[in-house]
């Protein structure tokens, strides 16, 4: 099963000769093409993808190969513009506009990189969610229910999650404003990096909130992410990424909010892999936030930044004829943002100005936070389309512990740590204050290692 293998993996063999990127390629495409789930993909771009491969093919067998990720496939979140087609985000509404002109710039740096991009992904409509669940294109299952139950895929990077943990892609890259990215690594069993907000080209993405969102790619191990990262920074993929030995780390498990009402099996698999994490020489504290309960606060007080900025950015939509061929779920959760006055939204900012400054001032130098991803498993997803409460409390809980990343501007690595209740895996976040990418991706890597995962 090629596709199941790592960048690394694949890059090894593209490189060597022993595999072949058109043959890489028809590989792709017949393992998408006769997957049992069809909603995974809104678009592929099988006639791109063949000259992509072909290109790479010609420059690896005459040495000019363009580093370690050329030839390997890459699938797209629905919010990066592809040339010549609309970039619709998950809608109905929006595959009438106007074709790109071009690529979004990430997808730039990484077809530079010599990456194949084989297509679009499915996505929460408007990247509004956290469960993944769309009524237009159907909802991906979650490839790692091992009783074949339907369960949600998390969102709102819901086809990049499936995609990857379903061996189609080795990496799909998402977005991430509340947990979009991290959220649906955790439910699938994969690894998802949340760079810092600025850290790569927004040219070409659509957005949601534009003072939260963040990209990152979803894949199987760190190392990949970081070859990933580099390349979307324009910069050489393919160095070995460093590996600080457990001993020389230091984390901080966060006793406010991260744990609240989380599920048995979710909180005891984090603590087996931290007591793992400890034999081994990590440094390991834990401590209260009273500024993390603050946030969930402010927003009871003033509305969240997210809703504020969706509303501005769909309010024609949501107040007029679109409502209507739109997910009524988002269309109600972005008109709260109609209530959300000037002075609340300045406020908001202001204070989360000084909450950022009061954390990092707070954080012992090096240090990083352990926690949790999610505080439960992926759920069953015909509960949450019966009952619209029920839909909105799990939404609300599921982004509870990432969100506090995206406001606090932090960046984060969710990984695999064990299995919670129904088998159904649990993630283990390392987060850290903006700017600390590298020692996060750094310390992810060990910890990846000594988990197993």
């Amino acid at each position: 099963m090629t596709m199941s293998r790592s960048i690394a993996q694949l890059s090894a063999l593209l490189q060597s000769g022993a595999l072949d990127a058109v043959d890489l390629f028809e590989e792709t495409f017949e393992k998408i093409e006769t997957h049992t789930d069809e909603t995974i993909f809104t678009v592929l771009l099988k006639t791109r993808a063949r000259s992509e491969a072909e290109a790479s093919r010609r420059r690896i067998r005459e040495g000019r190969s363009l580093g370690a990720l050329d030839g390997v496939p890459v699938a797209w979140k629905d919010l990066f513009d592809i040339e010549s087609l609309p970039t619709t985000a998950g809608s109905f509404v929006l595959k009438t506009n106007e074709p790109a002109a071009r690529d979004a710039g990430v997808v730039r740096a990484l077809a530079s990189a010599g990456m194949v991009s084989v297509g679009r992904v499915n996505m929460s409509e408007f990247a509004f969610s956290g469960l993944g669940i769309n009524p237009h294109y159907c909802t991906p299952r979650n490839p790692a229910s091992p009783d074949g139950e339907h369960r949600i895929p998390g969102g709102s990077s819901s086809g990049s999650g499936v995609a990857v943990a379903a061996g189609l892609v080795p990496v799909s890259i998402g977005t991430d404003t509340g947990g979009s990215v991290r959220i649906p690594a955790a439910f699938n069993g994969i690894v998802g990096y949340k760079a810092t907000r600025g850290r790569y080209s927004m040219d070409g993405v659509f957005p949601l909130a534009q003072s939260l969102d963040s990209l990152g790619p979803l894949c199987h191990t760190v190392q990949d992410a970081a070859w990933v990262d580099a390349a979307m920074r324009g910069l050489p993929a393919g160095m070995a990424l460093p590996r600080p030995a457990i001993s020389d780390l230091s984390f901080v498990v966060p006793e406010t909010v991260f744990f609240d009402d989380a599920e048995a099996e979710v909180v005891e698999a984090f603590e087996l892999a931290v007591d793992h994490l400890a034999k081994q020489g990590a440094r390991i504290r834990r401590e209260a936030f009273p500024d993390f309960s603050s946030i969930f606060d402010l927003m009871a007080k003033n509305g969240a930044l997210v809703t504020a900025e969706a509303f501005i950015l769909h309010r024609e939509r949501i107040l007029g004829a679109a409502a209507a061929d739109m997910d009524p779920r988002v269309v109600k959760r972005t008109r709260l943002g109609e209530k959300i006055t000037l002075a609340n939204y300045m406020e908001t900012l202001a204070e989360r100005d000084r909450m950022i400054t009061a954390f990092e001032a707070r954080l012992e130098p090096g240090s990083l936070l352990l926690s949790p991803t999610l505080p439960h498993v992926a759920p069953a997803l015909q509960p949450l389309l019966d009952d619209e409460d029920l839909f909105f409390q799990v939404n609300g809980k599921t982004l509870r512990n990432t969100l506090i990343g995206n406001f606090l501007d932090w960046c984060g690595v969710s990984m695999p740590c064990g299995k919670g209740a129904s088998a159904m895996p649990v993630g283990l976040l390392v987060s850290g204050p903006r700017g600390s990418d590298e020692n996060v991706l750094a310390a992810s890597h060990s910890l990846q290692v000594a988990l197993g995962s």
